[in-house]
């Protein structure tokens, strides 16, 4: 039993320290997006008028599907236990969802914490850098005007499938693809800075971090599709 709980210490310092280092090089990544690349960016991209491509705003869908079926994955989940035990494929789909659920959780505080405004006006005329040359964080500024950071639909993206990609490592690269995909519609349509979907990746990738460990995926990792242990 001390053995176990030794080796279970150690692995959450070992988590530990993933989730500071992950949020090491986040911040310092958006911080450099700050200052270098979000506002050239959002210039050359409303410039270039990218937001008439349709198939750009089909990507951004993406994280809200994610969104509606969690609850309803939970739900299920729960009935499934009057019957059947959880597999692990169940285990891995409930993971993912209180994943996106923590992570939407901490996507509200963390836009009133940084505040910051918008690469372009969608609603109520709020300020944007298109719209007002209006640029920059403003801590613990609440409302809508204050919403750009961090991306909240990046955040769902990799809190969900971050998860599935690390218990299932043969489906990585095709959720990683996915994630890509949503980060280029978010950018394409204007919707949020380069430095508010890293925020993003790193919020949803840290939730997804402690969801596959409090639900054992770690354990018995397995490569083939559909396989149940």
């Amino acid at each position: 039993m001390a053995s176990d709980d030794c080796t279970c210490r150690r692995k959450y310092a070992t988590l530990l320290r993933r989730a500071v280092l992950t949020l090491l090089v986040s911040a310092a990544l958006v911080t450099l997006c700050y200052f270098l690349c979000d506002r050239p960016v959002a210039y050359y991209m409303h410039d270039r008028h990218f937001d008439r491509f349709a198939v750009l705003l089909w990507l951004t869908y993406i994280p809200m599907a994610f969104d509606a079926i969690a609850p309803i994955i939970l739900v299920l989940a729960a009935m499934k236990l009057t019957w059947a035990s959880w597999t692990r494929f169940d285990r891995t789909l409930i993971a993912a969802s209180v994943s996106i659920m923590i992570g939407v959780g901490f996507e509200y505080y963390l836009k009133f914490l940084f505040g910051r405004y918008w690469p372009e006006t969608w609603v109520d005329h709020n300020p944007s850098l298109i719209g007002d040359g209006a640029y920059g964080f403003h801590p613990f500024h609440g409302g809508s005007d204050y919403g750009s950071f961090p991306s909240g639909h990046t955040a769902r993206t990799f809190a969900v499938l971050s998860v599935i990609a690390g218990a299932y490592p043969a489906w990585r690269w095709p959720c990683f693809a996915v994630c890509g995909l949503v980060i280029v519609g978010l950018i394409g349509m204007n919707y949020h800075f380069v430095g508010d979907t890293i925020g993003g990746a790193a919020l949803g990738t840290l939730t997804a971090m402690y969801a596959f460990y409090l639900f054992q995926l770690d354990r018995h990792r397995q490569l083939n599709d559909g396989m149940e242990t």
